[in-house]
């Protein structure tokens, strides 16, 4: 790892850049002086209370749209991805309510605005699909609710519905004859990623069959690109920008996913992804947005001017992981 990149990391002004690079990068222990300090500064931030209020909100209001970047489901995703666990002030409150929307199938539901026209129920339900129901155990096993008996019924059922092209578009019974806006029986690419970030939280499950199906459709949608589009998700010039949140398909949230799984990283489709990647670094190794949500327009993620410490540090973790350097 360049010492030039981690220099600039941990002299970043984030304290959750300077707390993951430790962790992430550097080995570093949680019991560690500098990365504790780092992880205090962090739950002090005003950024990290206002996200850890925004949180506490959920489910806050019907999800229209699953890239809502705004919506509270997504504050929840980038505390996870920060390292915010259960027992940080304020969360377990959200994990409570969390906790009591459980389907009879054993998947967390959310609030989820519904069209007659997309077939079923129309108006507001506590439901699930395959795009929001995996967002919540990514965010309740980051949270450190691995041990607990719903949320391993959670995984179970996630781990059932695999297929052997992946994970297709499903849903609650509830939702009668709704499906997302693609072929029935392809799969979908984002429940695919969605899932695979999930799961990559359970050691056990980096090798394994169901997992393994779920890289090959990734992996398999890299090779054909331009040729195949997946519920209306294509490989082109928007899925390479470099962009966070991770809330959508593309290339750096694709890439974050897949390195943590052993099986990808010598695959020659990853490799080349890789280096679709790493072309857009910029001079010192560092990497800026090129392309942003509104809702985080505040932060530097959100900056296509200047570089960014955090996607810098995402970079930086896929190419460890990979065995590679920066």
């Amino acid at each position: 790892m360049s010492e030039k990149i981690i220099s600039y990391l941990l002299n970043s002004d984030e304290p959750w850049t300077r707390y993951r690079t430790q962790l992430d990068l550097l080995d570093m222990g949680e019991g560690s002086p500098e990365v504790r300090k780092d992880r205090d500064e962090m739950l002090d931030h005003p950024n990290i209370k206002d996200l850890i209020c925004k949180a506490k909100s959920w489910p806050g209001y019907a999800l229209k749209r699953h890239n809502d970047a705004k919506h509270p489901l997504h504050s929840l995703t980038v505390l996870a991805d920060f390292g915010i666990n259960k027992f940080d002030s304020g969360i377990d409150e959200v994990i409570k309510k969390i906790l009591e929307h459980q389907s009879p199938e054993g998947v967390f539901e959310t609030q989820i605005q519904l069209y007659k026209m997309f077939g079923g129920l129309e108006g507001e339900y506590w439901t699930w699909m395959s795009c929001d129901m995996t967002v919540l155990l990514y965010v309740l096993l980051s949270f450190g609710l691995d041990d607990q008996d719903p949320v391993n019924k959670a995984k179970s059922y996630l781990l059932s519905l695999v297929e052997e092209n992946g994970w297709q578009c499903k849903v609650s019974p509830l939702l009668d004859k709704f499906r997302g806006p693609g072929k029935k029986g392809d799969p979908c690419p984002i429940a695919n990623l969605y899932a695979l970030r999930a799961l990559s939280l359970d050691p056990t499950l980096l090798d394994n069959a169901a997992t393994a199906q779920g890289i090959e459709m990734l992996l398999k949608h890299w090779e054909i690109q331009g040729k195949k589009k997946y519920y209306l998700f294509g490989i082109g010039t928007d899925f390479r920008k470099l962009k966070y949140p991770l809330i959508w398909y593309d290339l750096l949230h694709v890439m974050d996913v897949l390195s943590r799984y052993p099986v990808a990283l010598k695959d020659p489709r990853y490799l080349n992804m890789m280096s679709a990647l790493t072309d857009q670094g910029g001079e010192g190794g560092t990497y800026t947005a090129t392309s942003m949500y509104m809702a985080w327009k505040n932060w530097s993620f959100a900056d296509k001017k200047n570089p960014s410490p955090w996607i810098t540090f995402l970079v930086a973790r896929i190419l460890k992981r990979s065995g590679m350097s920066i």
